[in-house]
């Protein structure tokens, strides 16, 4: 048995206590990102990888996409600090500010959010106005969906329509890419979803103009922005969102980081420009 003298014996156990808070400073040194699933999970992982490696530049330190199951988890992961970063829908956002009691702050959302639309699709050519989905079977994406449920259930409701009465059927098919396969493949007559998705898919001609088209678009509102635990520090939360802020189609990272967004540019946001959608999804029982 070896023994150590008092003085050797607190340098060893001083030694240790530093090897130990290195290990767990590296370990806190990964910055988590993750966004609600409302597209594919190969689709969601390619449009991450290129901004996770500038945000790694700007923060100097690890930065990892973190996919989830559902949208649920990627409140409940904020929440409970397992990320640090999140992508949320305008609903989702909610969700989170009250399930945290306030204790989340949206930093940036893109200018396209500003002035945000859904869209209702069809196959059916006797459907060209809301009133006409009465009696048919209809897709929203995932219940907690802004532009793929809230605002369109919202909208509906608006109209006179209530999906739950109204409709033959209402399907939730959980993504915006997913409702319009739906609709053209005939499995519900009409979908709504968020607007961006589907200009892009029109653009990559994934769809056809002639079979599936827009009878409906709603008025604007608020909704997707990246998201931060109001447990941050300060100083890495500034940090952050002058990295989100600083990306511009002027160069090449930022041309290429903003398409994939879909954004022209991001701009700071607040709470209290999703009172509007609290507002919806308390009006429509869905808070």
């Amino acid at each position: 048995m070896i023994s150590l003298s008092p003085s050797r014996t607190l340098k060893a156990l001083m030694t240790c206590a530093l090897v130990t808070f290195g290990a767990v400073a590296h370990a806190q040194a990964v910055f988590r990102v993750s966004a609600i699933p409302d597209e594919s999970p190969s689709e969601l992982a390619r449009k991450a990888a290129p901004l996770m490696k500038y945000l790694e530049a700007r923060l100097g330190m690890k930065v990892e996409y973190t996919p989830v199951t559902d949208y649920a988890a990627s409140v409940e992961a904020l929440v409970n600090k397992k990320i640090d970063l999140a992508w949320f829908g305008g609903f989702t956002f909610v969700q989170a500010h009250v399930r945290s009691g306030g204790k989340v702050l949206p930093l940036v959302q893109r200018e396209e959010d500003e002035k945000f639309r859904s869209v209702f699709i069809t196959s059916d050519p006797t459907i060209n106005a809301l009133a006409d989905l009465k009696g048919k079977d209809v897709s929203f994406g995932s219940q907690s969906s802004t532009s793929g449920h809230l605002m369109p259930r919202s909208f509906l409701l608006q109209a006179g329509l209530n999906p739950d009465k109204d409709f033959k059927r209402v399907a939730y098919s959980g993504a915006h890419d997913a409702t319009i396969a739906a609709v053209a493949s005939g499995k519900v007559q009409a979908g709504a979803l968020n607007i961006s998705v589907w200009d892009k898919f029109v653009a990559d001609k994934k769809v056809e103009p002639g079979k599936v088209r827009v009878f409906f678009t709603t008025p604007t509102y608020y909704d997707y922005n990246w998201t931060v635990h109001a447990d941050m520090p300060a100083a890495l939360r500034e940090k952050l969102t002058q990295a989100l802020l600083a990306l511009s189609r002027d160069t090449a990272e930022g041309k290429e980081i903003l398409e994939l967004q879909r954004a022209t540019r991001f701009v700071p946001t607040k709470v209290d420009n999703y009172k509007g959608i609290e507002a919806a999804a308390r009006s429509a029982g869905l808070l």
